[in-house]
């Protein structure tokens, strides 16, 4: 069975700039999965981060919760062609991430983004720095749902949507590229909603 289906069909933006060409805007939030919801307890998360090197640290929810807080207010962009516009977050810098847990990015270019479930998705590490990429814990002022990644996922808001993993679990730092889940079906590796890089060759 093909996983990758082109041709989702969706409304027009209506000239919203805010809007990549090829989406609609959506009012709701909604709830797209690679498989079932994991349940994974505050007291039971942590993310771990691996270096090229081999070295790793691991932090705790309460070490997360140490970092500084950031409100983040942006847009969001799904790959099945909705975007939702001017959503809010919390969460903590991914550079903060890297900085506490102490592992050298030095040869690294990518990262590899595990997450509760087995799902893995691949981004250029400067994609995840310089205030592009948190860990969110909160939306619309409340705890992140399970559904919707929660406790804890990643938020690379200026790639498609499937880049900001749910339940997100670790950072593997590489010196190469490697495919995660979705792209070794077919996805494109980066995902820039502004040119449509929704499959292999877009």
């Amino acid at each position: 069975m093909d996983i990758v289906t082109r041709g989702f069909v969706g409304r027009r933006s209506g000239g919203d700039p805010r809007i990549p060409p090829g989406q609609y805007l959506e009012r709701d939030f909604p709830v797209l999965s690679a498989g079932p919801t994991p349940v994974v307890r505050r007291e039971d998360w942590t993310l771990r981060v691996e270096g090229v090197d081999g070295s790793s640290g691991i932090l705790s929810w309460a070490d997360l919760h140490r970092l500084p807080v950031e409100d983040v207010r942006t847009d969001i962009h799904c790959v099945t062609k909705w975007s939702k516009l001017d959503t809010s977050w919390r969460g903590v810098d991914v550079e903060a991430v890297l900085a506490a847990v102490g592992v050298g990015t030095q040869n690294a270019t990518h990262v590899l983004v595990h997450a509760h479930g087995g799902y893995t998705t691949n981004l250029p590490l400067a994609d995840l720095r310089g205030g592009r990429a948190w860990i969110a814990t909160e939306y619309e002022g409340a705890s992140l749902a399970p559904e919707h990644g929660g406790p804890a996922r990643l938020l690379v808001p200026h790639l498609y949507f499937w880049k900001s993993a749910k339940w997100v679990s670790g950072l593997q730092l590489l010196a190469h590229d490697r495919p995660g889940f979705w792209e070794q079906l077919g996805y494109h590796e980066y995902g820039d909603p502004w040119r449509e890089q929704r499959y292999v060759g877009d």
